[in-house]
């Protein structure tokens, strides 16, 4: 169950190839808008990996725990303003958001099975074509990472860390 209002804390997921192509999803809000996948905690106990994962599967029923995807926290956070027209979606006085910054590397042949209430539409877009069609500066911006989160990853997982 929901809670009454929006928590303002959230999760932002760029879902991915190795190859560093980058899942676009199209709000159905709001034709023309390509993003991520975004969502708010259901609760404040909640962990961040929880609602990635949650948020992943809802939207575009992904599996986060299917051979050939991992999912990283980049242990970043965005703290932005609420745009003015979500705000009665939050308690009275809320204004800002934290959101929390994760990847996901998935096969390139990951089926995506998009949340119609939610999306329209998805694409797959090399990195810097998907940061540019970002309607989101947070989102475009971790995209950019991607390269480099990459190698990161890489050399973890041949590290055994």
């Amino acid at each position: 169950m929901s809670p009454a209002h929006k928590i303002p804390q959230s999760v932002l997921v760029v879902i991915h190839s190795a190859a560093l192509d980058v899942l676009l999803i199209e709000r159905t809000d709001s034709p023309g808008y390509w993003q991520s996948v975004t969502g708010s905690k259901d609760a404040l106990t909640e962990s961040w990996v929880d609602t990635a994962t949650r948020e992943v599967q809802e939207e575009t029923g992904i599996d986060v725990h299917a051979p050939g995807c991992a999912l990283v926290d980049w242990q970043f956070e965005n703290v932005y303003d609420i745009y003015p027209h979500y705000r009665h979606r939050y308690a009275p006085g809320v204004a800002r958001n934290t959101e929390r910054v994760f990847g996901l590397c998935v096969l390139a042949d990951q089926p995506i099975t998009l949340s119609p209430r939610e999306h329209t539409a998805w694409r797959w877009l090399p990195w810097q074509e998907a940061a540019r069609a970002c309607g989101s500066a947070s989102n475009a911006w971790a995209i950019e990472q991607l390269p480099q989160r990459q190698k990161l990853r890489l050399s973890a997982a041949q590290s055994g860390a």
